[in-house]
């Protein structure tokens, strides 16, 4: 069924050379002032713990609020789990912030897709701004990617006119070429995103990753005028690292993709270490 044809335009074996030498190209911390700032709008401010309840995400909610309230942009979104749905659309009404959840057997996608549906359906149901879906590491490894595009492609459908961003879980996929086919996929079955890491594996988010699939990105926006956002997500808590992934969606795909509307960062503690920088 794939042609897997954006991969064409990627020289993988250039690859880390040609990272490091964008990365060099970045501005200090001490110089990224308004880059820093530009990041708190670009935050999924996240919790997804097993210990997580109403009192908790409220006062995440609250958190997210105040930054407003410092002169700091608000995050982008809030992303929880979806009992917490309903919680967090009533402390955030009135505000710019949206409510994003996890679904489709997150964070494993070990289960049926009739049950992966009906979970997207109840987040839906909640109330639901954006939904994050995982896709099956096993299914894609055992390349029945036929498998992989068709659920992603049910969800597409259920999710209708609200935001699907599409999980790789990018450290359990096991090589750059991989990653740069599973984003294809995703990409091919309408995500809006593309995110590398549910933040419950080791290695998570990493600038490998996500520079691979930026490179998918340019290529499908080159063949076809369409824009994909990206998310980079999973123990980002480092302002230095943050900046990095703002400057690689820079450098690759221009400052237009700088927009809530194109580039998320999962986060719980960068948000504290970036204050520390600017205020």
């Amino acid at each position: 069924m794939f042609s897997f044809s954006l991969l064409k335009g990627i020289s993988f074996d250039k690859l880390p050379g040609n990272l490091r030498s964008i990365l060099d190209t970045k501005p200090s911390i001490a110089n990224s002032n308004q880059a820093l700032r530009e990041l708190f709008s670009f935050m999924d401010f996240t919790s997804l713990d097993g210990s997580d309840n109403q009192a908790k995400i409220k006062k995440l909610c609250e958190k997210a609020v105040s930054f407003g309230e410092q002169g700091l942009p608000y995050p982008a979104a809030i992303c929880i789990y979806p009992p917490f749905i309903a919680t967090a659309k009533q402390a955030l009404k009135g505000t710019p912030i949206k409510v994003a959840t996890t679904a489709a057997a997150f964070p494993s996608g070990q289960m049926a897709l009739s049950v992966k549906l009906e979970e997207i359906r109840y987040a839906l149901g909640e109330g639901a701004d954006e939904i994050d879906v995982v896709i099956s590491r096993g299914t894609f490894l055992a390349k029945e990617f036929h498998i992989v595009y068709r659920e992603l492609d049910a969800m597409r459908e259920l999710v209708g006119k609200q935001t699907l961003k599409v999980i790789l879980e990018t450290g359990e996929l096991g090589s750059l070429e991989n990653i740069a086919r599973a984003s294809e996929i995703a990409i091919e079955s309408g995500a809006d995103f593309i995110k590398t890491s549910t933040g419950k594996i080791t290695p998570a988010a990493t600038e490998e990753a996500v520079y691979t699939m930026l490179l998918v990105i340019s290529e499908h926006y080159r063949s076809t005028g369409k824009k994909i956002g990206i998310k980079p997500a999973g123990g980002i808590s480092d302002a230095e690292q943050a900046l990095n992934y703002y400057w690689l969606v820079n450098q690759v795909l221009g400052p237009e993709w700088l927009t809530p509307g194109l580039f998320r960062i999962g986060a719980s503690r960068l948000a504290d270490r970036i204050i520390e920088h600017i205020l």
